[in-house]
């Protein structure tokens, strides 16, 4: 099996945006909201493009000050992200979401690098780095669900414990739809970047058994840390 991936020029690359482009023309079409679209993609392709350099230079440089810097950058980013759905109370909540993002996520990064793939130094940039981007997004979304679900049930005058529950189970959609579709509608993204750079399925099959399992847990977490302490705020 090859151990290369292939190289995409930047001619094919932009044949990817031919679809975006239809949309793009779609929402035009039809009079809707173009904005938010083009902004999104053009963040998107400035950001990919920028953290890639990044990464190079990062997983070179074998530095844990400058991990551990982007790790913070990442859960500073990730807390204030979760709250673009409840924007009016986005700075009073942060602190909390900041807390269990922290808490959630980071428990279960340091069990997965440290104690099921047991990395060699602790800090292995090229598998810290993106294991703590998926943890971290993750944390956010489900965070980011809940808050808005928790709010707008509570702006219904719906009691605390009862819209905490429903709030919870709202976060976790995405999640246990992820799960059931995995290997039979979908293959993620890390399995399939594994399988594609030649590695063995069965491999990328055990490393996408511990990704899922680390969303899972780190969601479930996050958002139960959040909905918990955010209580007094909501309540």
């Amino acid at each position: 099996m090859s151990t290369t991936i292939q190289i995409i020029p930047a001619f094919n690359l932009a044949l990817a945006f031919v679809p975006v482009i239809a949309v793009f023309w779609l929402l035009y079409h039809w009079s809707l909201d173009l904005t938010n679209a083009v902004y999104a993609i053009v963040r998107m392709l400035i950001q990919l493009l920028l953290v890639g350099y990044l990464l190079t230079t990062i997983f070179k440089s074998e530095s844990v000050w400058l991990v551990v810097a982007v790790l913070i950058v990442m859960v500073t980013a990730a807390s204030w992200i979760a709250l673009g759905t409840v924007k009016s109370q986005r700075l009073q909540l942060y602190k909390y979401t900041l807390y269990s993002v922290v808490l959630g996520g980071g428990f279960t990064l340091a069990l997965v690098t440290q104690s099921v793939i047991t990395l060699e130094p602790w800090f292995e940039a090229k598998y810290m780095i993106p294991l703590a981007g998926m943890i971290f997004a993750n944390s956010m979304n489900s965070i980011s669900l809940a808050a808005e679900r928790l709010h707008a049930e509570r702006a219904r005058d719906v009691p605390y414990d009862k819209a905490r529950n429903m709030a919870f189970q709202a976060a976790f959609i995405p999640v246990i739809n992820s799960m059931f579709a995995v290997g039979l509608v979908a293959l993620p993204g890390m399995m399939t970047g594994q399988i594609l750079s030649g590695v063995s399925p069965i491999v990328a099959a055990h490393y996408q058994i511990v990704v899922m399992c680390m969303i899972f847990g780190s969601a479930g977490l996050s958002t139960a840390l959040f909905l918990k302490m955010a209580k007094p705020l909501l309540d």
